[in-house]
């Protein structure tokens, strides 16, 4: 496999990063999308924009509204804080915002769980051919369903 190197955040050090690459896209790091941001990265599984707006009222104690949600979760997709499994209508954290590149999820029918690797080989492939077909490729999504390690 043909990756690359970059450094992987977590916890606090996540959504710090997260904020540094929203704003030097000329975006505010609002309170609110702070919140997102914290909810999203909590989750050990890919969650819906449902899920996300549920856990961001109980931290809050009133009701956030899950479109809301939507409109900032958008922005983190554009913006590389966050990445949309499409094939589950679902987000996860990026864990490395600061780096631009393609990914590939390892999505488990069994138990949901998700596994991020990076492939440039395999990614550069998709993209030629994309670009050989006519097509320009903003964000190729792939997405390999099966069973993880665990439930096989």
């Amino acid at each position: 496999m043909h990756g690359h190197d970059h450094h992987e955040h977590s916890g606090a050090a996540l959504t710090h990063a997260a904020q540094m690459t929203l704003e030097k896209a000329g975006e505010q790091w609002t309170a609110m999308r702070e919140r997102v941001f914290e909810a999203l990265a909590s989750f050990d599984n890919p969650a819906s924009a449902y899920d996300i707006a549920e856990e961001v009222s109980k931290r809050e104690g009133r009701r956030v509204a899950a479109n809301s949600v939507y409109r900032i979760l958008d922005l983190f997709v554009t913006s590389n804080l966050a990445r949309r499994v499409e094939s589950e209508n679902a987000y996860i954290a990026n864990a490395h915002p600061d780096c631009l590149h393609d990914c590939i999820f390892l999505v488990c029918d069994t138990c949901g769980q998700t596994t991020h690797i990076d492939d440039d080989t395999i990614t550069r492939t998709v993209r030629v051919a994309a670009e050989k077909a006519g097509f320009s490729p903003e964000r190729p999504v792939i997405e390999v369903r099966g069973k993880c390690s665990d439930c096989s």
